[in-house]
């Protein structure tokens, strides 16, 4: 087994592993792969705090922290990760939370900030009542928007569930495109091997397609982006998709295929094709994919861009929880 975090956290590891399929709130970034990425990537000053509490023989949750200068938080950055949240077993969630709050608090901490934690969180449900319950002061804000769309069963019904101007709208795009120029959608397989060249690709029309981007993609940033890429492809849930132009890669978008959901977590476009609205249409062509493999949900992650409606988005809401003392 691939020790993520260390011979320390063996145990756990395995452990936290085999509770993921039980929670109601699993999602990628709840993995120890994925925080483990992060980890060994950003090397962050702090103490990791990673527990499995249970009840008699049974696992119910785990508690997995990095403690710094005073605050606790989960393992990771909020602008690398859109969802964020305690792996509980669903059903026991409460017993969880009053074991965990009683652990965390023997902890060195003023703040513990839990950013990201989806609307239907059982974290939402009951740790505030348990903190206040221990003399803790909590705020509870909605820190963004998680677009996403339900998928039915074909690409024929999905567009039939958009609103009429944005199926209009969308069909004429993809006349567009296909009466003007040879194009095609390309699934780019990420390994050891190719990864620089391709990745640099993607970060070429990320950064393209808005200065906010350019500016993010940092090396440090750009390293944890290649570290996912060779990380999670072996296990099929890196998908990186080029929509190509006459041979030219003009769009490009990364999803997570993690169950039963596709999730998108970036993309870019060159803007000299823009009036061939190329990508829209790579991320629509990857919303097809998800409803060839039989997938359930399509979800845009964080922020309000338009598109993400036009493709038929219904709105969701992650909020952040801070806790003081």
């Amino acid at each position: 087994m691939t020790e993520y975090f260390g011979q320390e956290y063996r145990q756990a590891q395995r452990r936290w592993e085999l509770i993921l399929p039980e929670c109601s709130m699993d999602t990628i970034f709840i993995t120890p792969l994925w925080q483990s990425i992060w980890w060994k990537r950003f090397s962050p000053d702090g103490n990791l705090f990673i527990e499995v509490v249970s009840d008699g023989d049974c696992d119910l949750g785990v508690i997995p922290l990095l403690v710094r200068q005073g605050v606790a938080s989960f393992i990771g950055d909020a602008n690398l990760y859109d969802y964020m949240d305690f792996p509980v077993v669903s059903g026991k969630e409460e017993l969880f939370f009053a074991k965990s709050l009683k652990k965390i608090s023997s902890l060195d901490w003023h703040t513990l900030k839990l950013e990201s934690i989806f609307e239907d969180s059982p974290t939402l449900e009951f740790i505030p009542d348990i903190a206040r319950e221990l003399g803790m002061k909590i705020e509870t804000i909605e820190s963004d928007k998680t677009p996403l769309v339900s998928l039915p069963g074909s690409w024929e019904e999905y567009l039939l569930e958009l609103r009429k101007k944005d199926r209009h709208e969308l069909r004429r795009k993809f006349r567009r495109l296909n009466a003007n120029v040879d194009n095609e959608q390309k699934e780019i397989q990420v390994d050891a091997e190719n990864v620089d060249p391709v990745m640099e690709e993607f970060f070429d029309l990320m950064a393209f397609s808005g200065e906010d981007k350019s500016i993010f993609l940092n090396a440090e940033n750009r390293g944890f982006f290649k570290d996912i890429a060779t990380s999670l492809s072996p296990k099929g849930q890196f998908r990186l998709f080029f929509l190509e132009i006459e041979g030219t890669r003009v769009a490009t978008c990364i999803c997570f295929d993690y169950g039963d959901k596709f999730l998108l977590y970036n993309s870019g476009y060159n803007p000299d094709y823009s009036t061939l609205s190329v990508g829209l249409l790579n991320k629509a062509n990857t919303i097809s994919t998800a409803i060839e493999l039989s997938k359930k949900q399509y979800n845009f992650l964080k922020g309000t861009e338009r598109y993400k409606y036009h493709l038929g988005a219904k709105e969701t809401s992650v909020f952040d929880i801070i806790i003081s003392r």
